[in-house]
Parts: C-alpha cells; structure tokens; sequence
C-alpha cells in the first residue's frame, strides 16, 4: 500500500512563498516519478508540475512556470514544491501522487496514487 502524505500548506499573502512537502512510504520511492496538482473551489483538478524518477528531468504547467519548482530528495522519499511569487489565483487545495509510468507525466489519468491534500490560500 501506498501512501503519500503532503504538508507545508498554509495562508499566505500575495507575493510570498510557500513549500510544499509530500511523503511517501510503501514502496521503492526512488524508482517512480512523481506529481503535484492542485483544485480549486468548483474548479477540476489540474496538473502543476512532475518530476522523474532520479529527477532528471522536470515539468510544469505554463502557469506557474518561472514561479513554482518541483525537486526531489529520494534518500527522504519526500517530493516538494517551492512555490514563488504566489497568486490569490493559486489558492486550491494541492495533491501530490505518484506514477508507474515512465517519464514526467501530466494527466490526472496516469497516476496511481494520491495523497490527500493541502490546502494553500493567498490572500490579496
């Protein structure tokens, strides 16, 4: 069984910065890429950003790109999300989860494991 627990979430103001941790335990953490996406109120989930398995390689949504980075410690099994410059619009609730897939992914569709979220709200 897979588990996956995010933390870090939290209000913020307009500009600031929040990091986002996700653990995993269960299995070979360093053998799969891992994701963040994130939902907003009333809103479908979306994909923020992915990484590979020894985090080579990295992707991320055009809206958050230059703001938002996705970087791995596999001797921790923790994935995080450095969040920039933050936007009331990225206020929504953020998962992490992760893939047996090969290579960076971004469909909510190829990933087999879900935390069960963090809430981030950025006041203006």
């Amino acid at each position: 069984q897979v588990q996956l627990v995010e933390s870090g979430g939290g209000l913020v103001q307009a500009g600031g910065s929040l990091r986002l941790s996700c653990a995993a335990s269960g299995r070979t953490f360093s053998n799969y890429a891992m994701g963040w996406f994130r939902q907003a109120p009333g809103k479908e989930r979306e994909f923020v950003a992915a990484i590979s398995w020894n985090g080579g390689s990295t992707y991320s949504a055009d809206s958050v790109k230059g703001r938002f980075t996705i970087s791995r410690d596999n001797a921790k099994n923790t994935v995080y999300l450095q969040m920039n410059s933050l936007k009331p619009e990225d206020t929504a609730v953020y998962y992490c989860a992760t893939t047996t897939r090969v290579g960076v992914r971004s469909k909510i569709w190829e990933y087999d494991y879900w935390g069960q979220g963090t809430q981030v709200t950025v006041s203006s």
